[in-house]
């Protein structure tokens, strides 16, 4: 568990220009939009699959 805060501490400006790059140059800048589109459209059926979950729970009870 400590490990784990003292790299989410050292994670600064740099790294985050560093990883941009990296994903940029793997995924170059006209596919990008396509995967932040299927990550948004991945988290809203998830949101969506747990919602119907709990309702189902819900009337159960």
């Amino acid at each position: 568990m400590v490990s784990l805060q003292i790299l989410l501490g050292m994670i600064g400006a740099p790294q985050v220009i560093l990883i941009i790059v990296v994903v940029l140059l793997l995924f170059g800048g006209r596919k990008i939009p396509e995967l932040m589109r299927g990550l948004g459209s991945g988290i809203k059926e998830f949101k969506q699959a747990t919602k119907e979950d709990e309702d189902k729970k819900d009337k159960k009870a």
